[in-house]
């Protein structure tokens, strides 16, 4: 092959590539199958405007977008999620892994569904997230108010990232902050920089909503996020992310143990439960150390991953929101 032929031959696949496929020969097959070597088929490859709502609704709460502010806000932040949020497309496949826990206690709790977007922007649903100020876990709970609210946290045991409890204790710090403000917006916004600096500007600036407040841009932007965050995950094909039920993260399987004494050797332990030191820790983060100290005899429930939901089949994996998937 002439180098001539060489200099053609790489134009025309860059030039596939840009166009949203990619040719044969670079697959090692004769014929082009659309469903297998279209890049369209796994990511974008163009950029497009995206679709912004005529208005949104955040559990009893509906914002309508025809004022430019508002408009533009969720825009920027429906972008974000969309072209430069890179984990949006795994916090999709976590969700379909973690939901199906939140859900049921937001119903027992006595709360709106919707408030499991605040675990999306504050973790993308990452149970071992952690901030560089400390906070910790899904919902990315700080030491002292975990504390406050039921959570044991020390060197040993750190239930902030009980997926669990911790969901439990947002739940009493929300309904706390809803009883003050019934908004959950304002709610939403006083999770991010505390209630008292939301009482005060709303107070200030004799704002009726959490929307209309001129905020820091962290908060400002969180309630935007938040808007977001549903709205993209509520059907993601319209903004780009198309995913097969196999690509989905499944729940896992588990088999618990209650235990009322210390373990001296959490490895030895996973070892006579037929599973790794790892295994058992990746099923239970809240542990944060080789044993379990448990000196004032408190019951704890370990969760001991099967053998079958370890070894999943990714294509007998079940969409928990039917949206999410394109089969």
């Amino acid at each position: 092959m002439n180098k001539n032929h060489l200099k053609y031959t790489a134009l025309t696949a860059v030039v596939a590539l840009c166009a949203g496929s990619v040719l044969p020969f670079l697959v090692g097959s004769d014929k082009f199958h659309p469903e297998r070597d279209s890049v369209k088929s796994q990511t974008l490859s163009y950029t497009v405007p995206l679709h912004v709502p005529e208005s949104v609704s955040f559990a009893d709460e509906t914002i309508d977008l025809d004022r430019y502010d508002l408009r533009e806000r969720l825009d920027r932040e429906l972008m974000a999620f969309t072209y430069m949020h890179s984990s949006t497309l795994l916090t999709i496949k976590r969700a379909n892994r973690y939901f199906p826990i939140i859900e049921p206690i937001l119903r027992e709790e006595g709360m709106p569904d919707d408030l499991k977007y605040l675990a999306v922007i504050e973790s993308s649903l990452n149970p071992q997230a952690r901030s560089r100020a400390g906070a910790a876990g899904m919902w990315q709970f700080m030491k002292t108010t975990g504390r406050e609210y039921g959570l044991e946290v020390n060197d040993n045991i750190d239930e902030r990232y009980h997926i669990e409890k911790s969901t439990r204790a947002a739940c009493h710090y929300l309904k706390e902050a809803y009883e003050k403000y019934g908004s959950w917006l304002c709610v939403a916004a006083s999770y991010n920089a505390g209630q008292g600096r939301i009482t005060q500007q709303l107070a200030r600036q004799g704002a009726g909503r959490a929307v209309d407040l001129w905020l820091v841009e962290e908060t400002a932007r969180y309630m935007f996020r938040l808007l977001a965050a549903k709205t993209v995950l509520s059907n993601p094909q319209q903004y780009g992310f198309l995913l097969k039920r196999e690509h989905l993260y499944p729940p896992i399987p588990y088999t618990t143990d209650t235990v009322t004494t210390g373990i001296e050797d959490l490895a030895a332990y996973a070892k006579g439960k037929g599973i790794s030191y790892a295994q058992l820790k990746d099923a239970n983060l809240w542990l944060r150390d080789t044993f379990l100290q448990n000196r004032s005899g408190r019951t704890y429930v370990l969760k001991i991953p099967t053998q079958a939901g370890m070894h999943y089949d990714p294509k007998k994996t079940r969409a928990h929101n039917r949206a999410w998937t394109v089969d």
